[in-house]
């Protein structure tokens, strides 16, 4: 079975020892984190196949943490939250904030790897998605082709880079920082560069004579959808 690399936010250090043991054992990579700062400069610096996510943290609780890398960071990292509350509001709140699935304490070690393998295999067929559309506008992430209707369009690789970010979120909303942190990580351009390139990217997808598809909500960010 493949393996994976794996993060382990966990603040009780009897069950992160025995979590980490078990995995290893499994020939899964596992880092671990034992507060949810650390947690979450872990799962930005990082590159992991699945985020095993306790709900209370000391300095930054799960939930937080789940917003922070989905609506800030835009990582799409599967989260499993492991917590000792299974009301059905609280797995609401937990699924809500970004989680991918909900594991109540106690569990079995195996469980959790279960649910580990699961999530990663889903997100691994999800990004083999390489033709995005939305609208006439069609983007081949493979051989980078884009065409909206008959018309091939060319961009440079950063408004590229930032279509692919909202064709892969359409019809969402995606706010400066979370474009700004996606493309350019913890070292953002000046305000104006974000400006120009989304300039050259209007210009090159929504011509005259056509529906826009790029969208400006001011105080919000941008979306791109057909009108």
């Amino acid at each position: 079975m493949t393996s994976l690399k794996v993060l382990v936010i966990e603040d009780n250090r009897d069950l992160a020892a025995n979590l980490v043991d078990f995995l290893s054992a499994k020939g899964h990579a596992v880092d671990a984190a034992g507060d949810g700062l650390t947690g979450l400069h872990l799962a930005l610096v990082n590159s992991y196949d699945a985020i095993a996510l306790d709900l209370i943290l000391p300095g930054m609780d799960g939930i937080t943490l789940c917003r922070k890398l989905r609506e800030e960071a835009g990582c799409r990292t599967p989260v499993l939250m492991l917590t000792a509350r299974d009301s059905l509001e609280d797995k609401i709140i937990g699924l809500e904030s970004g989680a991918d699935d909900y594991l109540v304490k106690p569990f079995a070690l195996r469980e959790v790897e279960v649910r580990l393998r699961t999530l990663a295999r889903r997100a691994s067929d999800q990004n083999r998605q390489q033709r995005l559309q939305v609208g006439d506008l069609i983007l081949d992430v493979d051989t980078v082709r884009l065409t909206r209707g008959h018309r091939e369009v060319k961009l440079p690789p950063i408004p590229l880079r930032i279509l692919e970010l909202l064709m892969r979120a359409s019809p969402r909303v995606l706010g400066r920082e979370e474009i700004e942190r996606a493309v350019w990580g913890d070292s953002p351009p000046d305000s104006d560069a974000l400006r120009a390139h989304m300039h050259v990217l209007r210009s090159g997808i929504d011509q005259p004579g056509e529906s826009p598809l790029l969208h400006t909500l001011r105080g919000h960010g941008w979306q791109l959808t057909p009108a």
